[in-house]
Parts: structure tokens; C-alpha cells; sequence
């Protein structure tokens, strides 16, 4: 019985095999006569399209950098200046704070200290006391923003850190300032 089962599937796999397609013969046919008077040429074919393959867009990955150390990231700039005698953060440098909070907010465990920082106007005492409201007003306004109070420190130098040593009003405003020091850096 095996032998009858064999013997079938093998005449089928040759029977299979043997058979030609039609249209191919058909097709032969036609191409190999030639053309002769009084026969109606056939309608020209339209050249298949070839389409180009369509190149698909790279697309990388983005290049996970701190952008605490992105010169092109608003996070990489680090001090608020202010005017003579003054702890009000100007407009210009609002977005600064704002971004520094926001990063705070979605980095919980990352910290940072504030440094007040005043020019050499006024007693020692009074400069220390300026720079603590300096920085303390950079606090408030990162806490209102979102970051928390155990992720900020705050520290006045009063004038003893100058970032600019003239006794002339462009070397006064470089060294009224607060300055956003992350930990770890």
C-alpha cells in the first residue's frame, strides 16, 4: 500500500512539472512572425512606469547631552544681574529662572545653591544681607514654579567673590548678581 501511495504522489510531482503555461506558447507565436501587408499593426504599448524607490529619512536618535553644559540651552547661562540696590529679578532674566525651575521640577533629586553676589558699595554687613535676598528671591521664584525647597540652597558672598575687579559702573553690574551653581559640577 505504501508502494501505491509513493508511486502516486511521485507520477503527480512529474505530471506537475511537465505542463507548460499556454499564454507563454501563445506569446512566442505572435513574436516570431513577421509582419505582412494588410495586417493591422497592434496599438502600441505604453513603456511600464518605473518608479524610483523612495528613499525613507534618517532618523537618529537624538544625542541624550546634559544640557546643563549646552552652550546653545538656555540652562547653560547661570547668573541673574540686577540693578543698583535691587532684589528684583528683571524680565530679561525670568525665562533663565523659569528653565532652571522647570529642569529642578522633572530632576527631583537634582540640587543646586544660589550665590548672592553684590559690588563693593555699601558696609560688609549690608552687602551680605543684599545678596541673601538676592538669592532668596531666585529661590521664591524657582518654588513657585514647580522645583522643591530640599533641591535649593541658598548663600550670599555679599562682595567678597567679584566676577570683575574695576571701580567703574560696567565692573558694578557684572558683580550684582546671583548665581545658579548645580551640585556635582
Amino acid at each position: 500500500m505504501r508502494k501505491l501511495i509513493f508511486s502516486l504522489v511521485a507520477l503527480a510531482l512529474v505530471a506537475g512539472c511537465a505542463s507548460q503555461d499556454t499564454k507563454e506558447q501563445a506569446g512566442a507565436a505572435v513574436e516570431d512572425r513577421k509582419p505582412g501587408v494588410g495586417d493591422i499593426k497592434p496599438p502600441v504599448a505604453a513603456k511600464p512606469v518605473t518608479v524610483a524607490p523612495v528613499a525613507k529619512p534618517i532618523v537618529s536618535k537624538p544625542i541624550v547631552a546634559n544640557p546643563l553644559k549646552d552652550p546653545n540651552n538656555i540652562l547653560s547661562k547661570r547668573s541673574v544681574y540686577y540693578d543698583y540696590d535691587s532684589t528684583i529679578i528683571k524680565d530679561e532674566f525670568k525665562p533663565l529662572v523659569t528653565a532652571h525651575a522647570r529642569y529642578l521640577a522633572q530632576n527631583r533629586s537634582t540640587k543646586m545653591v544660589i550665590q548672592g553676589n553684590t559690588d563693593e558699595r555699601g558696609s560688609r554687613e549690608y552687602n551680605i544681607a543684599l545678596g541673601q535676598r538676592r538669592a532668596d528671591g531666585v529661590k521664591q521664584m524657582m518654588l513657585l514654579l514647580g522645583a522643591q525647597h530640599a533641591q535649593i540652597e541658598t548663600v550670599s558672598f555679599g562682595e567678597e567673590k567679584p566676577r570683575a575687579a574695576g571701580k567703574d559702573e560696567a565692573s558694578f553690574s557684572q558683580n550684582r548678581r546671583s548665581d545658579i551653581v548645580y551640585q556635582g559640577e
